[in-house]
Order: structure tokens, then C-alpha cells, then sequence
């Protein structure tokens, strides 16, 4: 799985309506809602304050490249962009914390099942969104639990699935299955890059005793 992993992002958009979350009656309104801002082309950005996407928007939503760090017991999964994505997926046979400290990415524990990365994650934070887009989803709101078999596409070493299905009891009626498709990118010019979320916002400049600052 080595080399740049570039995220499908034309079907991510195909399956806010080919493949959408079974909403319950509380989430439903509001993502009709949220629908009809971003067709009105008014969409409310919820991911511009610098918290982190967490699990499972990244994999659900990014439009950014990836990259898997596999070691004994252990892989990594980084992310480009918001400087703070980063999973680890236990892969030593540990079981999951009784009680775990809520993250934003969750814990995430790991196993293989041929050429497949079967992954278990829990302790998400209630208040990392379930998103279908960057204007499009819902607080998971407690309870989320995602299972994802990641392996590559039969017959094509440069296509990644991810297979994710996300239980989130206080959001949907019942457990959601969807697939995220990610292409390989082998070219050394494609290279991860640093993105800090508000950057933008400020410029470069010097304070009064002349040092860099933002």
C-alpha cells in the first residue's frame, strides 16, 4: 500500500444521493436542510474552525492524499492537510480500552484477514460529525461505532476500497454501509505536504523587536 493514496471525490459526491445515510426523524430535517443550502449554493462549512474531520468523515469526505505507515503491530494512517490527521490502528492483538477516552479519530484496533485490514473503532467523540459532505452531515452525537475492511480492488493494485459500515444509534435508524474508493498515485513529484487549517488568515510580518511572526 505504498505511495499516495488520492481520494475519489466525484463518487464521495454520487453517493450523498445514490447511497445516503438512513437518517433518523431528529438528523433528517437538518440534512435536507443542509441540502438545500449547498443546491442554493449557500453551503455552511463546518470544517473551517480547525478541530479535526475525526473518524469516519476523513475517510468519508477528504479531498486530500493519505498515506499508510505499516509497522509491527501497528499502523498509521496521515493525512494531508489540517496538520492533524493521524490514525493508529493497534494491530498486536490488544482489545479496546473498558472504558476509553473519547478522540476525535477514535480507537482503533486492527487485524488481517488475507489482503484485507479489517479495523475497529470506538471512543469517538460525540461531537465529531458524521458527514456524507463538507457542508452535509450531523454530530454522531455518542455511542458511533465504525468497522472498515480496507483491501485493494481485485485485479487493480492502484485501487483502494475502504468498506465502512457505521453504527451511530442516536443519528441513524439502523447501520450504514458505504464504500470510499482511493487511487494510488506512484509518482515521486506527488509528495505530502504541510497544511495548517488557518494559515490563510493571517500574513507574514515582525513584532517590535523585529522576530517572524505570523
Amino acid at each position: 500500500w505504498s505511495g499516495m493514496w488520492l481520494p475519489d471525490v466525484p463518487d464521495q459526491i454520487k453517493q450523498m444521493t445514490t447511497n445516503p445515510p438512513p437518517w433518523n426523524e431528529k438528523a433528517a430535517p437538518y440534512i435536507k436542510r443542509q441540502l438545500a443550502d449547498m443546491k442554493a449554493s449557500k453551503p455552511d462549512n463546518f470544517f473551517n474552525d480547525c478541530l479535526p474531520e475525526g473518524m469516519p468523515s476523513w475517510m468519508l469526505i477528504s479531498h486530500n492524499a493519505m498515506e499508510f505507515a505499516i509497522t509491527p503491530g501497528k499502523i498509521y494512517i496521515l493525512g494531508e492537510s489540517d496538520s492533524n490527521r493521524l490514525r493508529r490502528i493497534y494491530t498486536d492483538g490488544r482489545p479496546h480500552p473498558s472504558d476509553p477516552d473519547d478522540t476525535f479519530h477514535g480507537h482503533s484496533i486492527g487485524h488481517w484477514e488475507g489482503n484485507t485490514l479489517v479495523v475497529d473503532t470506538v471512543g469517538i467523540k460525540p461531537q465529531a460529525w458524521l458527514a456524507i459532505g463538507e457542508s452535509v452531515g450531523i454530530p454522531n452525537n455518542g455511542d458511533m461505532h465504525v468497522v472498515e475492511r480496507i483491501h485493494l480492488k481485485d485485479k487493480d493494485p492502484n485501487t483502494l476500497l475502504d468498506d465502512l459500515t457505521i453504527t451511530a444509534p442516536h443519528v441513524l435508524t439502523k447501520p450504514w454501509t458505504t464504500t470510499r474508493v482511493f487511487t494510488r498515485e506512484r509518482r515521486r513529484a506527488f509528495d505530502m505536504v504541510e497544511g495548517v487549517c488557518l494559515e490563510g488568515a493571517f500574513k507574514p510580518g515582525f513584532d517590535k523587536d523585529g522576530n517572524s511572526i505570523f
